[in-house]
């Protein structure tokens, strides 16, 4: 008898192992999660700096862009599904702390701000080197398997940035991201569905990887009250140039090779020619319109050729 039960309890001792062997090689761990996230202005509060053509950003309402709470809701479900740290960087003035601390609310693990008067004035090529400069930095610290952002900024909708810092650390790109399918960390790929303008598209690709992704992807979740809470008193990192090594020729107004010449509001448009064939001067009218309209193109076409 007792030779029996030892024996009973040598199988399921081995059934146990082999399950948990066969567990174990079936879960995949993805080490580390960076999501860009962008304070901007509340679109119905943008004011204009007329001497350098630049968002006033100190002292005006701001949100985090929306985007980039898909970015921060999709690094947290890949966080509970795979098992990973979601770090969460902006680049910004003090303010945009209130952004990361949203993230921070939600569940992100940690959060860092980028934060230097030489940053101001960047547009996506020096933005995005920034960014890349302090991924970088997280890579050396410990690696890095993803990079997520949203698709663009509600205030510029430039939608470059994402691609700028892919280009910059040589990473994977996949855009327009609006379903995760799946991650193999030890195969090193990824598998996603990429929307486009007529359908969708499954796409995959190496780790690590960046991706922008669309609204689609997850909402947003309301953080907690008890994470609410104690997000208020946390407080991000805050690394300067000189702690991302960054070149100084790289980043802020001196390191952007493009800039605002003039902004303005349009003005109204006027009601157009409206004939009707019907009329009495129909025919007149519509030969004047012609005329116009050719004399309109002459003066184009020659404007073309004189520069």
């Amino acid at each position: 008898m007792i030779f029996f039960l030892m024996a009973l309890l040598l199988h399921i001792d081995i059934v146990s192992t082999a399950i948990d062997s066969q567990y174990c090689s079936e879960k995949v761990t993805i080490v580390h999660i960076v999501v860009c996230l962008k304070q901007v202005p509340d679109t119905t509060e943008v004011k204009i700096d007329r001497k350098t053509n630049t968002l006033i950003r100190e002292g005006v309402p701001s949100i985090a862009n929306p985007f980039d709470l898909n970015a921060v809701e999709a690094a947290l479900v890949l966080k509970e599904k795979y098992g990973a740290t979601v770090t969460v960087i902006s680049m910004g003035p003090p303010q945009a702390k209130e952004a990361l601390r949203r993230a921070i609310a939600m569940g992100a693990d940690q959060a860092i701000l980028l934060s230097d008067r030489s940053f101001a004035g960047a547009d996506t090529l020096a933005t995005s080197y920034t960014l890349a400069q302090a991924i970088l930095k997280l890579q050396d610290a410990g690696g890095v398997d993803l990079v997520l952002c949203g698709k663009q900024a509600i205030d510029g909708d430039t939608a470059q940035v994402g691609p700028g810092i892919a280009t910059r650390l040589n990473l994977t790109q996949l855009t327009y991201v609006s379903k995760i399918e799946s991650v193999d960390a030890d195969g090193k790929h990824i598998t996603v569905e990429r929307k486009l303008e007529n359908g969708v598209e499954i796409v995959r690709g190496n780790l690590p990887a960046l991706l922008t992704v669309v609204k689609e992807i997850y909402k947003p979740r309301y953080a907690s009250l008890p994470c609410l809470i104690e997000s208020l008193a946390y407080e991000p990192v805050v690394w300067n140039a000189k702690q991302i090594s960054a070149d100084s020729s790289q980043i802020g107004l001196e390191g952007s090779p493009t800039w605002v010449e003039t902004i303005f509001s349009p003005p109204l448009r006027e009601g157009g020619v409206i004939l009707n064939p019907g009329d009495e001067n129909y025919d007149k009218e519509f030969s004047g319109l012609i005329d116009t309209v050719k004399k309109i193109v002459a003066e184009e076409r020659s404007k073309l050729v004189c520069s």
